[in-house]
């Protein structure tokens, strides 16, 4: 029986208890679990530190036994444990302990590799970002880079330590974050709402972050009839499980456009005939007079800062929801909920 990567560092004393269970009930099966915290393996009794090198196209993996002394000592260094008896582990930049995390990314959200991860684009897989080692080199990485320009994936350099995180399997330094749905190009969508004869209802989320909000808007545009949301490609939310989960599922039926930026796309709009209208606390005008009857795009703006002072130049209105009591503002998914209605009201009365 292995116990392939437990991410825990008592997973040698686990691998011993259930040897001896297994020896008490009569069977002769071993028992062997590998860990990468601390890097240390088991079997049976017999305890194993794993060292481990990375390479481009493969892994090299020895292994030292460990004596008695030795393996208590590297059970016992990477961990500390309060009087609470939850299990920290401690940084090596600061001597405040960290509590474990566990990722909660499924294997089927990332693809790791670098090879992997280019016939990925090769192969039309739709890719939300790309995680970097920041010190990616080689002719692979570079082959790499140059297919994600291609394709304008967008790229997040980070420390191996956040890759390691997500896997522990030889990612090479990349690992791709994949998208449940596929985006659409803002510049194609437009045109063809027009041509369908629709008067189009956008909502652009100028630098929105938290996932459930992002859900929580996308269920309420689709259930409102908005024909898109726009989201910039860097600072923002993306379509991943999560959003989707939140969304209802709302988002496998409305169009995400990403964008390079928000602002940028509210130009486009402008240009293709489009009324940028703003929910702000600094608008001008309550929510209810300002006109969504025509081509319409409602921009609302991230959690803590609101909408950007770009997007602000771009606004044809600032439209304000009064706020009676002694909370400053609301939150922002129920804001957009609000508006999005109101827009929704305002065309029925006029007749479409």
């Amino acid at each position: 029986v292995i116990f392939d990567e437990i991410d825990t560092g008592v997973s040698g004393e686990i691998a011993d208890r259930m040897g001896r269970m297994m020896h008490s009930m009569g069977e002769s099966t071993q028992v062997m679990a590998i860990t990468h915290l601390p890097q240390v393996a088991s079997k049976g009794d017999s305890h194993f530190k794993v060292f481990k090198t990375d390479n481009e196209d493969s892994t090299v993996t020895r292994l030292t036994r460990l004596s008695p002394p030795e393996r208590e000592n590297a059970f016992r260094r990477p961990y500390r444990r309060r009087r609470t008896g939850k299990r920290q582990i401690s940084s090596r930049h600061s001597n405040k302990p960290q509590q474990l995390t566990k990722t909660e990314m499924n294997k089927s959200d990332y693809i790791f590799g670098i090879r992997a991860i280019i016939e990925a684009i090769d192969a039309g897989k739709e890719i939300d970002k790309v995680l970097m080692r920041r010190e990616l080199g080689g002719d692979l990485g570079r082959e790499l880079s140059a297919k994600l320009r291609e394709y304008d994936i967008p790229v997040q350099k980070v420390p191996v330590e956040k890759l390691n995180r997500i896997t522990m399997k030889n990612h090479q330094g990349a690992i791709a974050l994949l998208s449940p749905v596929g985006y659409h190009r803002l510049d194609q969508l437009v045109p063809t709402l027009f041509e369908e004869g629709r008067m189009p209802l956008v909502m652009i989320l100028d630098g929105l972050t938290d996932t459930r909000n992002f859900g929580a808007i996308a269920r309420t545009a689709e259930c409102a009839g908005f024909d898109t949301i726009v989201i910039p490609e860097r600072g923002s939310v993306s379509v991943n499980g999560d959003a989707v989960k939140t969304s209802a599922g709302a988002l496998l039926h409305l169009p995400v456009c990403r964008v390079r930026s928000a602002a940028e796309a509210a130009t486009y709009l402008m240009e293709s005939g489009f009324r940028i209208v703003g929910a702000s606390e600094k608008g001008a005008i309550p929510y209810t007079e300002a006109d969504y009857t025509g081509p319409t795009a409602i921009v609302m703006g991230a959690e803590d800062t609101g909408i950007s002072n770009e997007m602000l130049r771009r606004c044809d209105t600032l439209a304000a929801i009064p706020i009676k009591g002694n909370i400053g503002s609301l939150n922002v998914s129920v804001a957009a909920g609000i508006i999005m209605y109101e827009a929704l009201r305002q065309r029925a009365v006029a007749g479409f």
